[in-house]
């Protein structure tokens, strides 16, 4: 899909990997509908962007709201004319408990925002979608979306939920122009956490002495990019998620202890 002169609606559009996606579609010739929870980060989205806001509607809603949602495509369609692609990136962490210890007001809210939230961009935006010549969709998965991380069971949970929709969508959607991808982070270097309202349970300066490996949240953009134009089903993006989705297919049992044993030393 050639992406100058389309306009797609990107969730989380204000920060981390939805910021930079935003950027690179901006760079590319495309419009950007930037769908954020605040108000005040698309004010700043805005003003960084200076003569290139022009190519930008803001649109200050929480994804998890399923009328705001639903009044969204005429608003985008009002401003900017068409839409022609959604990118569902929009996403929060859990607290780092276990299961047993989440209380239901957090899992609600992970779910909401990660798994509806989702859900109700798709089913607000895939009608006009089906009209346009060609149309994709990006849906922001996660590694933990294949792959149990103790501490974020439910956030896997609603991970792996977005795995399945999108899959399932791509098959729904084999004879007509909308493109579909879901994309699998790794670790990102982003504000999730602080977004999330989580604190983290280890600092950074203890996951570089972990040797834990980042990547950055443009390197993501860009493979999130080049998907939409070759029209790539899937994404593993990371050292990290493609390993571990090689290891986690030859061997789960081994995959689950290494992540384990992992998260163990860092978790208190």
């Amino acid at each position: 899909m050639n992406i100058s002169g389309k306009v797609f609606v990107v969730t989380g559009a204000a920060s981390g990997i939805g910021k930079e996606i935003t950027l690179e579609l901006l760079a590319k010739g495309a419009k950007v509908a930037a769908v954020d929870l605040k108000k005040e980060s698309l004010a700043e989205l805005s003003k960084e962007l200076g003569e290139n806001s022009k190519n930008i509607s803001t649109h200050a809603l929480s994804v998890a709201d399923k009328k705001a949602v639903e009044a969204l495509p005429s608003e985008v369609i009002t401003k900017l004319g068409q839409v022609d692609g959604v990118i569902n990136n929009a996403g929060i962490i859990q607290p780092f408990e276990k299961i047993n210890d989440l209380d239901y007001e957090a899992i609600d809210r992970v779910m909401g925002v990660n798994f509806y939230g989702t859900l109700y961009m798709l089913k607000a935006f895939l009608p006009d979608l089906l009209k346009r010549p060609a149309a994709h969709i990006v849906d922001i998965s996660s590694m933990g979306g294949f792959l149990p991380v103790p501490g974020q069971g439910v956030y896997g949970a609603s991970k792996a939920a977005v795995k399945l929709l999108t899959e399932a969508l791509q098959v729904e959607l084999l004879d007509t122009g909308v493109g579909v991808t879901v994309v699998f982070p790794g670790a990102t270097s982003t504000n999730i956490t602080m977004n999330s309202g989580v604190k983290s349970p280890i600092s950074e300066q203890d996951a570089k002495a972990a040797n834990i490996p980042t990547q950055s949240p443009k390197e993501v953009a860009g493979l999130v990019i080049k998907a939409i134009e070759i029209n790539q089903p899937r994404v593993f993006a990371g050292k990290d998620s493609k390993f571990m989705n090689r290891l986690y297919r030859l061997s789960p049992g081994y995959a689950t202890g290494l992540i384990a044993k992992q998260m163990k030393s860092l978790l208190p």
